[in-house]
């Protein structure tokens, strides 16, 4: 087990909507993991190890210049989510699933990490993602601790060959972040443009990346964008629409479609795991 970082704990208020271990591992992202002490993992090339306790978020970092700023933008902090779900509850499904896994929060994640790491997510399981992400990043991304590495830019990535990617053992999604990176380096895909514009030119723009997908492109523009209208369909989801809202998804989940389903999400797959 890796040591815990030497710095002081930074202390910050959580919201009382705010679940630390559901939020990073409701299948959002895939750098955290779980410690004796807390949550390991990377934002922004700053390693964090974060324990809750309570409504305080306990927080070691390897440089604390602006940690917490980055830290309540990454949790959005700052959005009223007590009043989202308020909205969200007039729908009885989602109600039941916000009362057994209150705290859940739509992270805001950077755009060109979201992006590779959806595509890269494709028919895949999470031990698999994480492992893939791990060795990009190791492989070229900046050191940060021993151990901890920043995830590896766009244009890091543009200057190499697929054949460069083997050892992530990433398989045919290794074209797939190659394209991408390429295509946002060059600005052909522009992640400054895709955060303002018209959510359907967004998700065009992203689907003219080799293997970007409606799914790939909803991912990207929910978590990596904080676009909360974006609506990811997976396995799950298909069965969440199929049987629970075969008329349509309900008026109430607007503008909050990405929350919506965030939280049917992990309350439909826990619950058909726990049967």
């Amino acid at each position: 087990m890796k040591k815990v970082l030497d710095r002081e704990k930074i202390t910050i208020k959580c919201p009382a909507c705010f679940d630390l271990a559901l939020c990073l591992d409701c299948g959002q992202a895939f750098r955290w993991e779980k410690e004796e002490n807390g949550w390991r993992g990377v934002i922004s090339g700053r390693e964090y190890l974060l324990n809750q306790v309570g409504n305080t978020l306990e927080v070691s970092v390897s440089t604390d210049d602006g940690s917490i700023h980055i830290l309540k933008d990454y949790f959005d902090f700052n959005r009223d989510y007590d009043a989202v779900l308020e909205s969200l509850n007039a729908d009885r499904y989602f109600s039941q699933a916000a009362k057994e896994y209150y705290g859940i929060r739509i992270l805001r994640q950077q755009g060109w990490e979201a992006l590779c790491s959806f595509i890269i997510s494709q028919n895949n399981n999470i031990p698999r993602i994480k492992g893939i992400i791990s060795r990009l990043c190791e492989s070229f991304g900046e050191k940060i601790n021993d151990g901890a590495y920043s995830f590896p830019s766009a244009e890091r990535l543009a200057g190499l060959e697929v054949s460069d990617l083997a050892p992530l053992r990433s398989g045919f999604r290794a074209k797939y972040i190659i394209d991408a990176a390429k295509k946002v380096s060059s600005g052909e895909v522009d992640l400054k443009k895709i955060q303002t514009m018209p959510i359907d030119e967004a998700r065009q723009a992203l689907m003219s990346i080799k293997g970007v997908g409606p799914k790939v492109a909803e991912c990207t523009l929910l978590y990596g964008f904080n676009r909360l209208d974006a609506f990811p369909v997976d396995v799950w989801v298909k069965r969440i629409l199929r049987e629970l809202y075969p008329d349509g998804l309900p008026v109430c989940f607007s503008p909050y479609e990405g929350i919506a389903q965030q939280y049917l999400f992990h309350w439909r797959r826990n619950t058909d795991t726990k049967k």
